[in-house]
Parts: structure tokens; C-alpha cells; sequence
């Protein structure tokens, strides 16, 4: 059953929103509201054609079950009930979805970090792939992507890769990403063809603002150096990289991406935010492991979530039990979306499961 309480609540909400936005409220409050209102408008166009769906259901039903109605409009009506009820269902089960506990973070950009894990050269080149399928899926959804740090592999790919992506919605598209990537292929340096397996790992986290997370400053060590690597005579005359290290967690980061301190001092502090902020979930995470034990995983590091098979062109999702033989369409970003759509529902049933409403 569909929590009639919990829709006029959203309802009132709306129409409160909406009359403050009318009523020119400052800046800052505006941008908040206008948000606000975004998000709620669709919900209240599905409550709305719902309760018209409903009304007009009712009216049929009541046409048809009238002894004085002719028998041609009856078995009209008859017919018009049955696709309103088809309705009526698919907006039902909109609006269950809609009604479900939201991640507060969904809507933050994310922190995405890839490590080449076994396989040697072949895990970096892995890494890379990865990096590459992100980085495409990202400008599909018109979001930015920015590296904070990375070190290259001998040869090629990465052996960590670092990057910041902006966008909308980034966070709650990508938490399920989290976790051991698998390839199985023939390396370009395998002379008999034999298969490898390697494996790079994933951690999507959401990047915290200031107020998320309090850092004391008598917690922090902060060393300069000059960066190093590529980047010309510059980066060897300057310290412009920064290492930051956290005291109690032991958590260090080192950025020397900039040119400027100041920037590699501030992708340092973001990407430590939401690394303390990430050990903190984790922590309530496992409390409620038993929960969090859904076909979609608990999104822990150390479990293995996908393979990717070249030989047979296809890529396994585990935790759905998901094969696409869409190998090369996936890494190139287009197919991703299909996998992660998928995990997105599977997770939504959970959901409702643990609601006590039926999927």
C-alpha cells in the first residue's frame, strides 16, 4: 500500500515552497528552494495523474457496474478499466520508489580512486581501462572530471589513479561501483596465448564539505616538496606538492597536480574529507552488515563485483548475476549505464522489501 501520509506531507511541502519562492526570499534561499521545488515537481505530477487515474477509474466502475447503463457503453467502460488499472499500477509502483529512503549524498560529486591490484603490469594497463570507461561514462552524463593524482605504470595505465567527478547525481550513479574489478585476456606480451586474470580496485567516495566532516588543525601534518615527474622545468624549481598527513588515522595524501600550493593543498583536504568521512560509513556500515548483505553487496573493496572477460566479449556483474556480452560497448562507456541502471533497481527492491511493500 502506498503511504497516503507520507504524499500529502510532499504535497504541502511543495505548495510551502512554492509560495516562499513567491514571496522573493533572498538569494542564497532562492538557489535553495529552486532546488527543492525541482526535485519535488515530478513527484507531485505523479501524486496528481494518480489521483486522476483513481477518480477516473472509480467513475468507470461505477458505469459499468450500473444495471441501467446500455451493454455497448458497458463493455466500453470494461475495456477503458482495464488499461486505467494498468496505469493506476505502473504509477503505484512510481511512486513507492519515489517514496523510498533517499541517500543524503546522492547528489555529490565523487572522489574516484583506481588501483592496479594483481597482475603486474597487466592490473595497471586494467587500471587505466577502467579509468578510461569512467571517464567516457562521465561525459555521457554531462559530468567533469578532473585527475588529483596519479601514478603511471611502466607500462602504461596506472598503478593509482585519483580524479575528482562533478556532476549531478554523480554519487548515487556510481556508489556501486566500489569494489574488485576482474579481467580475464590474453596480454600483448603473452607469445603462447595463454588467459591472465587481473584485477584493479574501485572506491567511489562522496566528496564532504567542510561541515561534514571537522578536521582539527593540531591533527594535521603538512610537508612541501617539489613535485615530480613530468611537468618541465617548473615543477623542479618550485614546491608546489603538498603532502598532508592526518595524525590519528595514519591517512596520507600527496597532490602535485597544480602548479599552485594553494590548489594541491585544497585537493589534499578534499580528498582526505571524504576519505575520514568514507572510514565513518564504513564503521556504520558494518554495524548494519546484516542490511547491507543485499544482492547489490555492501560495495566493501575487498569483494569482487565484476569480470571482465575479453575472450568471450562479456562482462559478468556478480551481485545481480548480470552478463552483458557487450564487452567493448561497456568500456567504452555506453553499456555501462545499462549495468549500473540494473544494480539501481536491484537495489530499490531491496529497499521496498525492507519497507515491508511489495516490489
Amino acid at each position: 500500500m502506498l503511504q497516503m501520509a507520507k504524499l500529502e506531507a510532499l504535497m504541502a511541502r511543495h505548495n510551502a515552497v512554492q509560495a516562499e519562492l513567491a514571496g522573493n526570499p533572498d538569494r542564497d534561499t532562492y538557489v535553495r528552494l529552486s532546488r527543492e521545488f525541482a526535485e519535488l515537481s515530478p513527484l507531485v505530477d505523479t501524486v496528481r495523474a494518480y489521483r486522476d487515474t483513481l477518480e477516473e477509474l472509480s467513475d468507470l466502475q461505477e458505469l459499468a457496474a450500473d444495471p441501467a447503463t446500455e451493454v455497448e457503453m458497458r463493455a466500453l467502460a470494461g475495456s477503458e478499466i482495464a488499461a486505467l488499472q494498468a496505469r493506476r499500477d505502473a504509477l503505484e509502483a512510481e511512486l513507492k520508489t519515489a517514496l523510498l529512503p533517499k541517500d543524503a549524498l546522492d547528489e555529490r560529486n565523487v572522489i574516484l580512486e583506481i588501483r592496479a591490484g594483481t597482475g603486474g603490469d597487466e592490473a595497471a594497463l586494467f587500471a587505466g581501462a577502467l579509468f578510461r570507461m569512467y571517464e567516457r561514462y562521465a561525459a555521457l552524463q554531462g559530468w567533469k572530471v578532473e585527475v588529483i593524482s596519479m601514478g603511471e605504470g611502466t607500462m602504461g595505465g596506472y598503478k593509482e589513479i585519483i580524479a575528482e567527478v562533478r556532476g549531478r547525481g554523480a554519487f548515487a550513479r556510481l556508489k556501486f561501483e566500489s569494489g574488485v574489478h576482474r579481467v580475464q585476456r590474453v596480454p600483448a606480451t603473452e607469445a603462447s596465448g595463454r588467459i591472465h586474470t587481473s584485477a584493479a580496485t574501485v572506491a567511489v567516495l562522496p566528496e564532504v564539505e567542510e561541515v561534514d566532516v571537522t578536521i582539527s588543525d593540531t591533527d594535521l601534518k603538512i610537508d612541501t616538496m617539489r613535485a615530480g615527474g613530468a611537468g618541465g622545468q617548473h615543477v623542479n624549481k618550485t614546491e608546489s606538492a603538498i603532502r598532508v598527513t592526518h595524525i590519528p588515522s595514519g591517512i596520507a595524501i600527496v597532490v602535485q597536480e597544480e602548479r599552485s600550493q594553494h590548489r594541491n593543498r585544497a585537493k589534499a583536504m578534499a580528498l582526505l574529507r571524504a576519505r575520514l568521512y568514507d572510514l565513518e560509513r564504513t564503521k556504520m556500515d558494518t554495524a548494519r552488515a546484516a542490511e547491507r548483505r543485499g544482492q547489490v553487496g555492501s560495495g566493501d573493496r575487498s569483494e569482487r563485483i565484476r569480470t571482465y572477460n575479453f575472450p568471450q566479449g562479456r562482462v559478468t556483474d556478480h551481485r545481480i548475476n548480470l552478463t552483458l556480452y557487450k564487452l567493448p560497448q561497456v568500456l567504452e562507456g555506453e553499456a555501462l549505464g545499462e549495468i549500473i541502471d540494473a544494480l539501481i533497481t536491484e537495489h530499490q527492491a531491496a529497499l521496498l522489501s525492507a519497507e515491508g511493500v511489495d516490489a
